[in-house]
C-alpha cells in the first residue's frame, strides 16, 4: 500500500513501514502548556503504509506483524522523519515497533 498527499506517492519497500505520529496534548491537567522545545518526541504511532515485506531465508516475502490502521508504540530515535504535506510521518523498519497498541 502506498501513500499519496498532494501529489506525492510513498511506497516503503522492503520490512520498511510509514507511520504517522500521533500528537501529544499542547495542555497539561492542571491548564500548564507545554512549549515545544520541552515536549519529548511522541513515541505513539498509526501505521499508515507497508513494505513488501522482510526477505526470509527461503528468498520469499515474509508478512508483516503490523496492519495499517494499528496503533503501535515506536522506538524513540529510530527510523527516518519527513513531513508530507505539512504533516509529520516517521519511515522505520519493522524491527523499531515496539508493541501493537491495544
Amino acid at each position: 500500500m502506498s501513500l499519496s498527499l498532494n501529489n506525492t506517492n510513498l511506497k516503503p519497500i522492503g520490512d520498511r513501514v510509514l507511520v504517522k505520529l500521533v500528537a501529544e496534548e499542547e495542555e497539561t491537567r492542571g491548564g500548564i502548556i507545554i512549549p515545544d522545545s520541552a515536549k519529548e518526541k511522541p513515541q505513539t504511532a498509526e501505521v499508515v503504509a507497508l513494505g513488501t515485506g522482510k526477505k526470509g531465508d527461503n528468498g520469499e516475502s515474509e508478512g508483516f506483524e503490523v496492519k495499517v490502521g494499528d496503533q503501535v508504540l515506536i522506538s524513540k530515535y529510530g527510523g527516518t522523519e519527513i513531513k508530507i504535506a505539512g504533516e509529520q510521518y516517521n519511515l522505520l523498519r519493522e524491527d523499531d515497533i515496539l508493541g501493537i497498541i491495544g
